[in-house]
């Protein structure tokens, strides 16, 4: 199959159309998501105590760090770290849901980008990657040029770089203090 019309006078058509089209993906997963997470109250009210847990710890901190800090203050700021860990958990079960809808959507254009570029090179890299790395960037090529650069490499690349600069842009990226996820990083603390 031809790549579409719109590129196809360009030098680099094929790369071009993996990002438009990597693009497009990325405003069609947060616009799913907006629809089945962002655009709720239950979410608004989830990020909103997060925030403000993560504010009351911040501004605890700073001000233990000022003075000797004592017993009951170190008890209330475990308090309020654990219900921020308690929010943030809660978030990222909440945004599970659409988890699932997005990356059956990411998997669909998978599909369809492979079937469109199988075997063809659509970009090359101005370096000769590491070995792991080229096993990646020249997943499905013929030949032995490492700067070949496939498909699914660019995708990839070009899937993370804009998907997370547009939930910035949007207003969507997480909270500050959520940045635990479903799996947080064990407490120094119980240890």
């Amino acid at each position: 199959m031809a790549t579409p019309q719109i590129f196809s006078s360009f030098k680099y058509s094929d790369s071009l159309t993996v990002v438009a089209i990597s693009f497009c993906t990325a405003i069609v997963c947060e616009a799913i998501s907006w629809l089945l997470i962002y655009r709720t109250n239950s979410y608004k009210s989830l990020r909103s105590s997060i925030d403000k847990a993560a504010k009351k710890l911040e501004t605890m901190k700073t001000e233990s760090s000022a003075k000797i800090a004592k017993k009951s203050k170190t008890k209330k700021m475990d308090r309020v770290e654990t219900s921020l860990k308690e929010s943030s958990r809660d978030l990222s079960l909440f945004k599970f849901k659409s988890g699932a809808v997005v990356a059956l959507v990411l998997f669909v254009v998978f599909g369809l980008l492979n079937s469109l570029f199988e075997g063809k090179v659509v970009a090359k890299l101005p370096f000769s990657p590491v070995r792991i790395v080229m096993k990646m960037s020249h997943r499905g090529l013929q030949g032995d040029d490492p700067t070949d650069c496939s498909m699914a490499f660019l995708y990839f690349l070009c899937s993370i770089s804009i998907r997370t600069n547009l939930q910035k842009f949007l207003g969507f990226s997480p909270p500050r203090g959520a940045s635990s996820g479903l799996f947080p990083m064990p407490d120094p603390k119980t240890n």
